[in-house]
């Protein structure tokens, strides 16, 4: 059985994420290693990236702003995401990654 990138929690599911900050634009680049890549315009100072990055996901995954929480790695590129409401299934669908 392959090894999972997200986990499922008893409200949601929480996931890695490798950011590359100071893109030419926002975008979701695919798997990196056992994390989601994507690219953020949002410099890495003062909490801009990591804004940049719960806004992002929240529209690549289609949902409220509030359900989405840097839970982890907010001085480092590897950060720790939770969804609320989301299953692992529900993710993986609504990222293309079925």
């Amino acid at each position: 059985m392959a090894q999972l990138w997200f986990r499922e929690t008893a409200n949601g599911v929480s996931f890695k994420v490798h950011v590359q900050p100071r893109a030419a634009r926002n975008r979701f680049q695919g798997m990196h290693d056992d994390a989601l890549k994507i690219s953020l315009t949002a410099p890495p100072v003062e909490g801009a990236a990591n804004r940049l990055c719960r806004d992002f996901i929240a529209e690549l995954l289609d949902l409220p702003r509030a359900l989405i929480e840097v839970v982890g790695g907010h001085k480092s590129r590897r950060k720790k995401i939770h969804v609320e409401t989301l299953s692992g299934l529900e993710l993986k669908a609504r990222l293309g990654l079925e």
